[in-house]
């Protein structure tokens, strides 16, 4: 079963190994565990619902009480403290006659409809918000099944709540692939992806979302929105890319057709590593920029680089490795570079051995497939550990972003920065490692990771996040980066996005908006202040 308040299957727990533990205690001091809320006390605080009756519509408080919120840190913060906000119901349409049924019971009883996919949102998409207007949730999980598959145009139709494996298993029965593996990957929605514009692990080779997307249905409060699957065309403004990363705003996504690929020949994992993060960052930037066809190209800085080493587990083998590494000159600088490259075997071979020729070029130094293919191996594992360091007294959160290549060394000392000092007021440290994940020939993501410790008090711990999410947000804006390359928008971006679309791309935002969903129904709240018709 999910557990309500954090991440994952509750059957599934991933411990932290000793060495991992010793650092974070001496980066950080003790945690101490705080209270957690017992799902009987969570459910007595569930209010009556204000929703009238509807066959469709399921007000026990559970099933409230589980779509409450999503996996940001205010979220899990406030299910677990018991200050969550529940929605009034929740419905599981199995068609789109029922989504427009939904639809139109929520426009007649003036409810706010927050669509609902797979449950990972780590911005806020979910969060129901303080409004006298009742919140229905519309939950797509049983809208999951393959309707087309054309293996001469190569296009996949899907409705739109299909999760991840389950996609993937019904292509793979095929012999195709749709190669998008966010690390939400287990339990997010084709429907998810789409509207928070998802990047997966291996989009340098199979695209991001949007290249793979190229055409659906969207059930708006004003009627259907039909997106046929054209190739390229010339024929106005392509309205794919306002349905991209509305986040519900404009209406529910019902179905949508995809660019496939058949299943690769061949795979490569490599692990290199450099002497510092700017011999790799040139080496990654060469790589790009020569037109490799690359699945993916991680590089850590130093300081995830070390944690990386330390949650190995196995601390025998990671003491040889350091001994490797001690041999190779590469002290504790070092950064570890993983490389994947999927697809014809001719071309995986050539792209492999150019690989091999730049990072010698840049000095850097083979250590075998075993780091990334055991990387590969846990990556659907690592956000687990969020439980495990809540229980231990830490938070952990994430803020990401993209910026131009020049610009990249800079974006990422300030964004630590700002967060190493951001809870001095408090007394409190924190911890701070990056990585990029995503490369472009023009620039690159930076994705940093940051832990705390936790307070026994929830509203300091609250006010903990927001003064670190501040910090960050507001150098990523000062320095011209994208508030978000990955994550989407939400509530916990939405102050600083003006700074990027600029007061005239707000305004057309909101009028598409208002154009299908005049009483600012679908959403409101998520990506853009609600404006109330």
């Amino acid at each position: 079963m999910r557990r309500w308040n954090g991440w994952g299957e509750t059957a599934i727990e991933v411990p932290l190994p000793p060495a991992a533990r010793a650092l974070l205690e001496d980066r950080l001091g003790p945690g101490t565990p705080p209270r957690d809320l017992p799902l009987e006390e969570a459910l007595a605080r569930v209010p009556p619902s204000r929703l009238p009756p509807h066959p469709l519509v399921r007000t026990d408080p559970e099933v409230r009480l589980r779509h409450s919120v999503g996996q940001a840190l205010p979220d899990w913060i406030a299910a677990r403290s018991g200050h969550f906000l529940p929605p009034d119901g929740v419905a599981f349409p199995e068609t789109e006659e029922e989504v427009r049924a939904l639809l139109a019971f929520a426009e007649a009883v003036g409810a706010r409809v927050i669509p609902y996919g797979g449950g990972t949102s780590v911005v806020g998409h979910l969060r129901v918000l303080p409004d006298p207007r009742p919140a229905l949730v519309i939950d797509l999980a049983r809208m999951n099944r393959l309707l087309d598959l054309d293996p001469i145009d190569r296009l996949a139709t899907f409705e739109a709540g299909v999760r991840g494996p389950d996609l993937e298993a019904a292509l793979r029965a095929h012999g195709f692939t749709l190669g998008h593996y966010p690390q939400s990957f287990e339990y997010a929605t084709l429907g998810g992806w789409i509207m928070t514009r998802s990047v997966g692990q291996f989009a340098l080779g199979y695209g991001r979302i949007e290249d793979l997307w190229v055409g659906g249905r969207i059930e708006t409060p004003r009627g259907p929105l039909i997106l046929p699957p054209q190739p390229p065309s010339a024929a106005g403004p392509d309205l794919r890319h306002l349905v991209l990363g509305s986040e519900g705003r404009l209406g529910i996504l019902t179905q949508a057709t995809l660019r496939v690929r058949p299943l690769p020949e061949a795979e490569a994992f490599h692990t290199f590593f450099f002497p510092d993060f700017d011999h790799g960052l040139a080496a990654v930037r060469a790589m790009v920029q020569a037109g490799l066809p690359l699945a993916m190209l991680r590089l850590s800085t130093a300081e995830e680089t070390h944690i990386t080493l330390r949650l190995a587990g196995r601390e025998g083998r990671v003491r040889l490795l350091e001994a490797v590494l001690r041999l190779h000159r590469l002290g504790a600088e070092r950064c570890m570079l993983l490389v994947a490259a999927v697809g014809p075997r001719r071309l995986v071979a050539a792209a492999v051995a150019e690989v091999f020729a730049i990072a010698g070029r840049h000095s850097g130094r083979w250590l075998g497939a075993h780091l990334a293919r055991e990387w590969l191996r846990q990556r659907f594992r690592a956000p687990y550990l969020r439980n495990t360091l809540w229980a231990m007294g830490y938070a952990v959160e994430t803020v990401e972003t993209a910026t131009r290549w020049t610009q990249a060394p800079r974006m990422l000392a300030a964004v630590e920065e700002a967060l190493r000092r951001g809870l001095e007021p408090f007394g409190e440290r924190v911890y701070v490692f990056s990585h990029l994940s995503h490369v472009y020939p023009h620039g690159t993501n930076l994705y940093t990771t940051f832990l705390f410790r936790l307070s026994q008090d929830p509203e300091e711990n609250l006010e903990r996040w927001r003064r670190l999410k501040t910090a960050a947000s507001e150098a990523i804006v000062r320095l011209g980066g994208t508030i978000s390359h990955q994550h989407g928008v939400g509530v916990d971006h939405r102050p600083y996005l003006e700074a990027e679309k600029g007061k005239l791309g707000m305004a057309m935002l909101q009028a598409a908006f208002r154009a299908v969903d005049p009483r600012s129904l679908m959403n409101p709240g998520k990506l853009l202040e609600e404006t109330a018709g």
